[in-house]
């Protein structure tokens, strides 16, 4: 298993269903599937857990944005959090299986989220991004200060191509996280398939398994 890691993530937009057909076609290229879905009820997310199941994604591989209770109760891997979810160290006192991530902004607020627990970090945006139009990205300069301060993996999110990771990972980053790249291309098996080859190296480009 290569240490890098390929996150995808939902867009809180796709119809869940949509989303787990195209989760299904692709997760044997990438390490995690996210639900990340701000707007929708538990049941829903519940349902966008049994529609990733329906198309083949395995549990291991499933992880619930902010919802703690949802991610343990499903039995998914892991929980990633934002500044208004739990701290880390709350949920792994209290849910110590979950594999928990945090959203990060700052080496500040990395340091502070290692010391409490989080198993890893997502940093960005670090290009430009069309679902953070007219916000600056933070830049490679920005990902590379983070990524030195803590001994956990960093994973860059926003505007990243295919074309682009060799950059971030140069920068650092232990891996990416990626939405419209995979979710919004002609063919998304083909693109995660890019991203998997630029991320996890040549011996990688015919495997279906990471």
């Amino acid at each position: 298993m290569n240490s890098r890691e390929l996150h995808l993530i939902s867009d809180g937009n796709m119809a869940l269903e949509t989303f787990a057909k195209i989760a299904g076609a692709v997760h044997e290229w990438v390490s995690a599937v996210h639900i990340r879905e701000k707007k929708r009820t538990v049941k829903e997310i519940c349902l966008g857990v049994d529609h990733l199941l329906s198309r083949g994604v395995p549990l291991e591989k499933i992880y619930i944005n902010d919802r703690v209770d949802v991610a343990w109760t499903l039995g998914v891997k892991g929980v990633h959090l934002a500044g208004h979810s739990l701290e880390p160290d709350q949920v792994k006192g209290a849910f110590p299986r979950l594999r928990v991530g945090r959203s990060v902004h700052s080496v500040a607020e990395a340091v502070r989220m290692q010391r409490q627990g989080a198993d890893y970090l997502v940093f960005g945006h670090i290009f430009a991004s069309q679902s953070k139009p007219g916000l600056k990205p933070r830049g490679l300069a920005e990902l590379a200060q983070v990524a030195q301060s803590v001994t956990i993996p960093v994973m860059a999110i926003g505007g990243v191509t295919p074309e682009k990771v060799e950059s971030v990972v140069n920068a650092g980053a232990s891996g990416i996280a990626v939405l419209s790249g995979i979710l919004q291309a002609g063919d998304p098996q083909e693109a995660a398939k890019r991203y998997a080859q630029a991320l996890f190296g040549e011996e990688e480009r015919n495997a279906k398994t990471i």
